[in-house]
């Protein structure tokens, strides 16, 4: 049940000035990014705001990214929540829109046991026969999925791998240990792409990628056919855009980056405002120094 390989997009939600979802920038961006090396497109994560999206939203966001990117490549669907058949709504709603796959983070604030992860995303998976990507990201969550925990939870027929965002790659190291083959890992932290690839993972989910899809794209190919000395460079060239795209809470940044583009994917829903002056501007002379073409 392999998803993909490569630079998977965590692509940004963008609305009109009305707060409405701007379906005709999002289709925009979705067509730059697969003309542009993107592997994958995961739509309504945390970087689509997905949190301030009502169920209606997001399950036709889901849908329309699966009409628009029609087979191209994967679409990877959002679902996470902290109420597990909350949960298990948005997974059978996501289904119904035709995408390939589905992301899942560890339930928030009101934090589980490892047991009751294993109870919980198995609620979720069973919701539905399409393939499953944990997110272990406790920097948002508050917990980790433990090595042990992700070995039983591997075991439930469509769980098929992790997004890792916890920088711990001990963590990283015990998940291919106890988890084998069967395993797929991606990295969750674009400063970190190189080092997880060397651990086996397959790829990346990106911030990145939305703004450098085929610098991202690029950096992983080289990993792994070979090349780990062009994917590293390529790592070092891009951490201190990397930088600047979080010196704020994502998606804040990205957007901020996008729009300077062109790509006009509007404002951000609260409690997420606009960026900071000083850092805007940090961010325009990084993509600058990038390479990166800016037209607003």
């Amino acid at each position: 049940m392999s998803i993909f390989t490569g630079a998977g997009v965590a692509v940004v939600t963008p609305f009109h000035g009305s707060g409405a979802i701007n379906y005709g920038s999002y289709e925009n961006l979705i067509n730059f990014l697969l003309e542009n090396g993107a592997d994958a497109i995961i739509t309504c994560g945390t970087t689509g705001e997905a949190p301030t999206l009502t169920d209606e939203e997001q399950i036709e966001a889901i849908g329309f990214a699966a009409r628009v990117v029609n087979g191209r490549v994967p679409v990877i669907a959002g679902v996470g929540s902290n109420d597990t058949y909350h949960g298990m709504k948005l997974c059978r709603g996501a289904a119904a829109g035709g995408v390939d796959a589905l992301l899942m983070q560890t339930p928030y604030y009101n934090k589980t046991t490892q047991n009751g992860l294993v109870k919980h995303f198995g609620m979720m998976a069973g919701s539905t026969d399409l393939p499953v990507i944990l997110y272990n990201i406790p920097g948002r969550t508050g917990m980790n999925i433990d090595a042990k925990t992700m070995a039983e939870l591997i075991k439930i027929e469509n769980i098929v791998g992790v997004k890792e965002s916890s920088s711990n790659f001990t963590l990283a190291s015990e998940y291919v240990e106890l988890c084998g083959d069967k395993f797929e890992m991606y990295s969750g932290e674009d400063g970190l792409i190189s080092p997880l690839l060397g651990l086996g993972a397959r790829g990346v989910i990106s911030v990145l990628a939305n703004i450098a899809p085929r610098k991202a794209h690029d950096l992983v190919m080289k990993f792994l056919e070979g090349d780990t000395a062009g994917s590293l460079r390529l790592q070092i060239e891009m951490l201190p855009l990397v930088r600047a795209l979080f010196c704020e809470v994502n998606p804040i940044p990205v957007k901020t980056a996008l729009n300077m583009m062109g790509f006009d994917v509007g404002g951000l829903r609260p409690p997420l405002f606009e960026m900071e002056p000083q850092n805007a501007e940090r961010l325009r002379q990084e993509m600058v120094r990038y390479g990166l073409e800016l037209k607003g």
